[in-house]
């Protein structure tokens, strides 16, 4: 079984943390071996040290379903210190908070998608760090969809966002300590690091692999296999067609109420979507995109993770849906992580080619062949930053 950086650390009880006054940022998913919250092994570890908490995006509860829904800052009821909020009127640690703490601990479940934006508020809290000369250690915790495997394109930089900061690829295969590692070293944030090693993880574990429980990190990726897909079903929130949410399935479902789940599936069914059973469906979101509305569309069933490409599944399923619902599908429109000019879809993507290409007519098989030179150097340019 993997042994996280939270029970490394609390077994080990580093000398350089004595008498340190102590930060963390965690949300639910930040627990023990035991499901015990971090916080609370933290603060038995090093009574009377912990004394500010922060949280991510969707609330330090996970509460908060979606994008652009912001959190306050609030008092934690049980240990009594402040819990501040890092989606909210702030996206970064101010001067304030930072004065507070001499090591800002990091516990955060990171999911292996590009645009899951705890790995940011990780990269500002770093540049916060280094500008109050406080010392940050990432207690790591497992890609929960390996670490062997890198998929879809390289975030191009004039596309950067709080969806995109960094140019890696939108499956990145790295743990949340060594995209710290990554970020401090390659792209130059420069702070006092230090990365807690997990103990037993191999780079192409799949999370079940693991032994660890899941705790959803937030409330649309209820499940490991929501994980497994999302790579690419992230892609549907940049348009009109459901990926989900509403529903029990977040991501492993799509669809709209003018999509036929069985006249798509003829369209994309054959030997190129290893590792997945798909099957037509209707489903009614309770809300979100088209709530109350009877959709057709897929459910991806995945039988192999290992063997499992999402992006390049999903790309295919907008592909056709874009060819056959022309006068129906559309590219979201509204604003996109208070992003008011450009397009979602390119933010999500970090790029506009494939946007561009799609609506010049491109199949998904060309799209994906294109970026196999930056997906390669990506995969080596990584490997200094491994740690496992």
């Amino acid at each position: 079984m993997v042994t996280t950086g939270v029970d490394v650390l609390c077994a080990t009880l580093p000398e350089k943390l004595k008498n340190k006054r102590l930060g963390l940022l965690c949300n639910p998913a930040s627990v023990g071996k035991n499901l015990t919250h971090s916080r609370f092994l933290i603060n038995n570890a090093f009574p009377g040290q912990l004394v500010a908490l922060f949280s991510p995006q969707h609330g330090f509860f996970a509460e908060k379903q979606d994008n652009m829904i912001e959190s306050d800052h609030m008092l934690d009821s049980i240990l009594g210190i402040p819990v501040y909020s890092l989606y909210g009127e702030t996206r970064w640690p101010t001067p304030d908070m930072m004065a507070k703490i001499d090591v800002l601990l990091i516990d955060l479940q990171d999911v292996g998608t590009r645009v899951y934006t705890f790995m940011y508020t990780v990269s500002y809290c770093m540049e916060a760090a280094k500008a109050a000369g406080v010392t940050v250690i990432v207690l790591d915790r497992p890609n929960p969809i390996g670490g062997a495997v890198v998929e879809g394109n390289v975030l191009n930089p004039k596309f950067t966002s709080f969806v995109g900061r960094y140019p890696i690829c939108m499956r990145h295969g790295l743990t949340m300590g060594e995209l710290a590692f990554l970020f401090n070293e390659k792209f130059g944030i420069g702070c006092d690091l230090e990365i807690i090693k997990m103990t037993d993880w191999k780079r192409n574990m799949m999370w079940p692999e693991t032994g660890l429980t899941w705790i959803p990190p937030s409330p649309n990726l209820p499940t490991f296999l929501s994980a497994v897909v999302y790579p690419g079903q992230v892609l549907w929130e940049g348009t009109n067609v459901s990926e989900g949410r509403g529903t029990t399935l977040p991501f492993e479902l799509l669809g709209a109420p003018y999509i036929d789940g069985d006249f798509l599936i003829s369209k994309v069914d054959g030997p190129f979507h290893p590792g997945c059973i798909l099957r037509p469906v209707i489903f009614e979101p309770t809300s979100n995109k088209w709530a109350g509305q009877q959709c057709g569309g897929i459910h991806i069933h995945v039988i192999d993770p290992k063997q499992y490409e999402p992006f390049k599944m999903s790309l295919r399923f907008l592909k056709n849906i874009r060819q056959y619902w022309s006068n129906d599908f559309k590219w979201k429109e509204d604003p996109y992580e208070y992003e008011m000019e450009r397009p979602a879809i390119d933010m999500i993507m970090g790029t506009d080619i494939v946007r561009v290409n799609l609506e010049a007519g491109s199949c998904a098989r060309s799209l994906c062949t294109g970026f196999i030179d930056e997906i390669s150097m990506y995969a080596k340019e990584i490997k200094p930053y491994y740690l496992y």
